[in-house]
């Protein structure tokens, strides 16, 4: 008789050595948050942006023969410009009011503040040893690099190379980078979607809502003081 498969290992400190986050809505405001900011300071029809973006996130992006603005500008396939000029308009369709195109990102980012508490956590887990990566769908923003050098060993930004969550292969190209396994990571993301796509490939996942519950769930996973 085979003898019964013996069941897996529980993930401890030994067998999860790496973490890999998320960049808006984790190491800065909350997009929620950070999105009603700009629209009530840019005049932004509330109702005409929320339904574009249903359309362009909802089940219209399945559709083969339909180019997503959204995946198309975080891949790095449409440039910033062409990217505002489609939101602008799109918004302006909707609402019946126009809506200026240029600089409309840079607007929106300005309104998205630096998470302190959960930057600091990152580099207190590099400090401890553990492997750190970025993986950030990018909207053409300027990310605050400069606070970098001492948070991650690698980071990987959407549209500088061509893949986005929750697409397969940008966590695997991630995992290359960092030299680890998918069970070896803990990824966090405020997105549900691109927690389940790592949960699949076999990432331990933690979807951010709130730096106590993430840095508690950090500590239990890792086994060290994050907090």
């Amino acid at each position: 008789m085979n003898a019964a498969p013996s069941p897996e290992p529980p993930l401890t400190s030994a067998t999860v050595r790496g973490l890999i986050v998320d960049w808006g809505g984790v190491l800065t405001s909350d997009l929620r948050t950070s999105v009603e900011r700009w629209v009530q300071a840019d005049g932004v029809d509330v109702a005409a942006y929320s339904a574009v973006m249903g359309e362009w996130l909802g089940p219209a992006a399945a559709a083969e023969a339909w180019i997503n603005p959204i995946h198309a500008l975080e891949r790095g396939e449409m440039t910033v410009p062409d990217f505002e000029r489609h939101l602008a308009g799109a918004l302006s369709q909707r609402s019946g009011r126009h809506h200026e195109a240029e600089g409309l990102l840079a607007r929106m980012f300005t309104w998205f503040e630096h998470a302190p508490e959960m930057n600091a956590l990152v580099r207190r887990a590099r400090q401890a040893g553990i492997a750190t990566g970025l993986l950030s769908n990018s909207w053409g923003n300027a990310y605050p690099r400069d606070l970098w050098t001492e948070m991650f060993d690698v980071v990987v930004i959407s549209g500088e190379v061509g893949m986005r969550k929750p697409e397969p292969e940008i966590f695997w190209h991630t995992l290359d980078l960092i030299g680890l396994q998918a069970n070896e990571c803990v990824f966090v993301d405020d997105m549900a979607h691109n927690v389940e796509a790592a949960v699949h490939l076999g990432f331990v996942g933690i979807r951010h809502e709130s730096y106590q519950a993430t840095a508690l769930e950090l500590e239990t996973v890792f086994g060290v003081p994050l907090a």
